[in-house]
């Protein structure tokens, strides 16, 4: 199943995606939700971010072969961060470069999108709190990743959170093929597989420390492959079984 979230005349709505139509829901996938009658082709809708989270939590290392690429050890427990939801942008929507970043770069991420109020949850249990999955490109400014002891400018800029386009539900989110396109050329790819903490051991450790609320989203880190944007650049993030993210890129100004 899967859902996308469009605007209509009546602001932002949900819709089943069934082939290349969309049919609308009464509610949200979130709070509950019936299919209603009217149906839209997917085309010529206004596609939004899929969900609007009140935190974006993110990992860092969360890939053995990224970590070795920028020759960091693998971490002993999940590395976080945050970025904020005002740099989340929808399919199709320009990534903005910054005139103060001097390089800015691509991570392609499966995100995880939270249903319902989660606190202190067990591993066994943490599945049961998932909605479903959709792409997310971790856009991060590099000089401010090393200039700053935190990342709040780094990953923090207007733009940086590419998002969407649907939320996918019944897939194995732990075998899925992650690619990144540059200008329609592959520079990353890899096996959902691969992380390091899957979801259930990410979704319990966040959740002793804070509550988890619906819509919140959970990026698991991103593979080898990492490197620079520049203006012009169209960016492409392919998940096996959820979706495509494509964004533009174009100079702040």
């Amino acid at each position: 199943m899967q859902f996308v979230r469009f605007l209509s005349s009546d602001g932002p709505r949900y819709a089943l995606v069934e082939g290349t139509e969309a049919r609308e829901l009464d509610g949200d996938p979130f709070s509950g939700c019936r299919p209603a009658v009217r149906r839209h082709q997917i085309q010529d809708l206004k596609i939004l971010p899929p969900c609007s989270p009140s935190k974006i939590l993110a990992l860092a290392l969360n890939y053995p072969e990224h970590a070795s690429e920028v020759k960091q050890e693998n971490p002993e427990e999940p590395q976080v961060f945050f970025k904020p939801p005002s740099s989340i942008i929808a399919p199709g929507e320009d990534i903005i470069l910054p005139s103060i970043s001097t390089r800015v770069g691509y991570e392609a991420e499966l995100a995880v999108i939270i249903k319902d109020a989660t606190r202190g949850v067990p591993p066994e249990k943490a599945m049961e709190h998932v909605l479903g999955y959709t792409c997310v490109n971790d856009v991060s400014a590099r000089d401010f990743q090393r200039k700053d002891r935190h990342w709040w400018r780094a990953k923090g800029f207007d733009t940086f959170c590419p998002l969407g386009p649907y939320i996918t539900t019944d897939v194995d989110p732990h075998n899925l093929k992650l690619e990144l396109y540059l200008n329609g050329q592959v520079r990353q790819s890899c096996n959902t597989g691969e992380m390091l903490f899957k979801i259930p051991h990410i979704i319990a450790f966040l959740s002793r420390a804070m509550t988890l609320l619906p819509g919140d989203i959970i990026c698991t880190g991103t593979c080898a492959g990492t490197g620079a944007l520049a203006p012009g650049d169209e960016v492409e993030v392919r998940l096996e079984k959820v979706g495509s993210l494509r964004n533009r890129c174009r100079a702040e100004g």
